[in-house]
């Protein structure tokens, strides 16, 4: 019976073809629109590592001015300093832990003197980073988590994949060599690859949310302790709120705060006894002068950390709200072309239902022809979407191209919602219609 129907909607959809299009076009430029924001936010709000994300926790301690909150109304820092990334990480109290923060530098290949140099972005961490994560690689490993490497005793590297392709044309490079430098000093030192990373892009990316968190991975992971001992230079948010003196042993024993530290903490025990862990750690520390302000000690897994960050911006939800409005016009608009098309059947419906048909099967062909239509809608969506996104990435440039792009859940949910729309929007009408009296219809002719 389903073919039968769909037969009769082909029919009806190609004698009305002007009607069919303008339906067609109006759901298409609601569906386009709104899924265009749809996307941008689902994007932003969906969680970035689903299977650990609970057990993943961002810390954060309060050692600002004792006159003001580092934001308000009494938020702490969203960093750590040094001093403290050194005691958390040498207690290693959680069952993973990891400090990390980013830098830039000069990339050469030692073996090439063909090769131009470029500008990488460096992402320094501990070897827990990797695990904790869930970082994929294609070839080698991390560094282990001994003192000796973890530190940046060894100078050794871990490539992005499209790095390794830039620098090995996409070849295994575990064992090769190249150097880094400082971007404003000639000199550079040669590390060793241990690592290359398979296709990796979280978003957003959760573990740095002090820059642009919808940006790709670093190209290029080293032990922490590199940043330093190889003069890297830094980048990344740094944020003092008193003097640090002259010099890099000052920063270091400053109150600056520009280290992102993240623990992996399994149950609500070993929740419960990090949180005792930082409280005793802070008491101590106001004993010898530091941390001035009231204990303010917080743990924030992925989810909370985002909300906590207003990854998902006010003005998107204010923009998808404004896009959902477009779509119910859209809508409103085919209510009027639908109860147009199907009460201008009134003499076919009147001799269809004189002759034995149903209300209900009559209700029934009619809500599969707007089904045709919410389709066909769906699929001019999809096209006007993806027009839409490429017309955003070309905007704002290649930093949010991971927002700037379907997945197949959103393609799905663009052509599931279209049908659903034009359904819902041919009730009333196929109603109306389907009340007509065929005794007064039949008399007409």
């Amino acid at each position: 019976m389903i073919f039968y129907y769909l037969r009769l909607a082909a029919i009806s959809l190609r004698r009305n073809w002007g009607q069919t299009t303008l339906m067609i076009l109006a759901i298409g430029l609601g569906i386009g629109v709104c899924m265009s924001i749809v996307t941008i936010n689902y994007l932003m709000a969906k969680d970035p590592i689903p299977d650990k994300s609970s057990q993943l926790y961002y810390v954060q301690l309060d050692n600002w001015d004792p006159n003001r909150p580092a934001e308000s109304p009494n938020e702490p820092p969203d960093q750590i300093t040094w001093m403290d990334h050194q005691a958390l990480m040498s207690a290693a109290k959680a069952f993973r832990q990891t400090g990390n923060a980013s830098a830039t530098a000069i990339i050469r290949k030692p073996d090439d003197d063909n090769f131009r140099p470029f500008l990488a972005r460096i992402r320094g961490n501990h070897a827990d980073f990797f695990p904790m994560f869930d970082v994929p690689f294609l070839y080698g490993t991390g560094w282990t988590s001994d003192a000796h490497r973890d530190w940046g005793a060894d100078q050794v590297v871990v490539l992005s994949r499209e790095t390794n392709d830039r620098l090995f044309g996409g070849e295994d490079s575990v064992g090769r060599e190249i150097t880094l430098g400082n971007p404003t000093e000639f000199s550079s030192n040669l590390f060793r690859v241990i690592g290359v990373l398979d296709e990796w892009r979280p978003v957003p990316r959760f573990y740095d949310l002090t820059s642009n968190y919808f940006s790709d991975p670093a190209e290029i992971f080293i032990p922490f302790g590199l940043i330093l001992s190889q003069g890297l230079s830094r980048s990344g948010n740094t944020n003092c709120w008193k003097p640090t003196g002259d010099g890099l042993r000052a920063f270091l024993g400053s109150e600056c705060v520009w280290i992102q530290y993240w623990t992996e903490l399994r149950n609500h025990q070993e929740k419960a006894d990090y949180m005792a862990y930082l409280d005793q750690y802070v008491t101590e520390q106001k004993e010898g002068g530091r941390f001035p302000r009231p204990l303010n000690n917080r743990l924030s897994n992925v989810n909370e950390w985002l909300d906590h960050e207003n990854v998902v911006q006010p003005e998107a939800k204010m923009l998808l709200a404004v896009a959902v409005m477009f779509l119910v016009v859209c809508l409103l608009n085919t209510i009027g072309l639908l109860l147009s098309k199907f009460l201008g059947k009134s003499s076919e419906i009147g001799v269809r239902r004189a002759l034995g048909a149903s209300r209900g099967s009559l209700m029934y062909q009619y809500l599969v022809e707007t089904a045709m239509i919410g389709f066909g809608g769906g699929l001019l969506g999809l096209l006007l979407t993806w027009l839409g996104l490429e017309s955003m990435l070309a905007i704002f440039g290649s930093d949010a191209s991971n927002l700037m792009r379907l997945d197949l859940n959103m393609v799905v949910a663009a052509v599931a919602l279209a049908i659903a729309s034009a359904i819902g929007a041919g009730l009333y009408p196929t109603w109306r219609a389907c009340r007509i009296d065929p005794a007064a219809q039949l008399k007409s002719q």
